[in-house]
């Protein structure tokens, strides 16, 4: 499924692997080319996907955005073709940076200009943290059904991971796994629920990953967040969520929006994956949200 969706993506984004000078490698969906396009601003666009799927789950994004933007649309650390970084976990802190290191080492090597940063669940967390951290310039962000942004997280999404989605994609099988997370009803969510299907159901599942994203979501108690820091995030912020979300409850954006110096809600109709589900509604906004200017309100 993926190879087929990569060969729709050719030759506008083509899939690159980068190898890190402190060993490992990350695999990047590269296109478009600053200040490609008419009227384009031409900003790097970096996309981060969520726990257990891969840079492919962008597909309905990347050709459109690298008409007037490169888009750099990334495996995150163990998920995907890009590879786990030799770090030990032990604590929460430790798997922030499991997830994060490689990826500011990679942009770095990559793409020294500002960058708009667009992240779903755990890769809004990653992305966060970027803008956070100020390795990499951060000059916006998109944070979509986002981690990190505080406590809460529904108990049967925590048993869900527990469990590993890995794990449960090899046992049931992709008729079962289709029933416990319904794709969109469309041809598109279709390819993209069968290509979530093909990552998880992996030999050996992916463990290092897998170990660290637990690091950060305990059974009981709060998910790793960093609430008390939004206000640090000076630049633009665009929080996209899901209505019917199961698994972080809307009130999380509600509550970053207040303490975000610059952001804006889109509430969409659906569930935990916005982009995938509403591409039609998410499209238009973040092409207007990240065709604005870097230092516009």
């Amino acid at each position: 499924m993926e190879a087929g969706l990569l060969a729709q993506l050719a030759p506008a984004v083509v899939p690159q692997v980068h190898w890190l000078p402190g060993g490992g490698a990350v695999r990047i969906l590269e296109g478009g080319s600053r200040g490609s396009g008419a009227g384009g601003s031409g900003t790097t666009v970096v996309w981060l996907h969520g726990r257990g799927h891969s840079a492919t789950h962008w597909f309905p994004y990347l050709t459109v955005l690298a008409r007037s933007h490169r888009v750099l649309a990334l495996d995150l650390p163990g998920f995907g073709q890009s590879t786990a970084p030799d770090t030990r976990v032990r604590s929460a802190e430790d798997a922030v940076g499991f997830f994060t290191r490689p990826v500011e080492e990679v942009l770095g090597m990559l793409e020294p200009g500002p960058v708009a940063v667009v992240g779903h669940s755990l890769g809004g967390l990653v992305a966060l943290e970027l803008a956070l951290r100020g390795t990499v310039p951060v000059e916006r962000l998109v944070l979509v059904d986002a981690m990190g942004l505080g406590p809460e997280m529904t108990r049967a999404s925590r048993l869900f991971f527990r469990a590993g989605p890995e794990r449960l994609a090899r046992n049931l099988g992709p008729w079962a796994m289709a029933r416990m997370l319904p794709p969109p009803p469309t041809p598109l969510g279709e390819r993209l629920g069968a290509l979530g299907y093909e990552l998880m159901d992996v030999p050996g599942g992916r463990p290092e990953a897998a170990h660290a994203f637990n690091a950060l979501v305990p059974l009981t108690g709060p998910v790793f967040h960093r609430r008390e820091r939004l206000a640090e995030v000076k630049v633009p912020v665009l929080l996209v969520w899901g209505e019917r979300e199961e698994t972080l409850p809307i009130a999380l954006a509600d509550e970053a929006a207040r303490r975000l110096p610059q952001a804006h809600v889109l509430r969409v109709d659906c569930g935990h994956s916005p982009h995938l589900e509403r591409p039609e509604r998410v499209l238009p906004e973040l092409k207007a949200f990240l065709g604005q200017g870097a230092t516009d309100g």
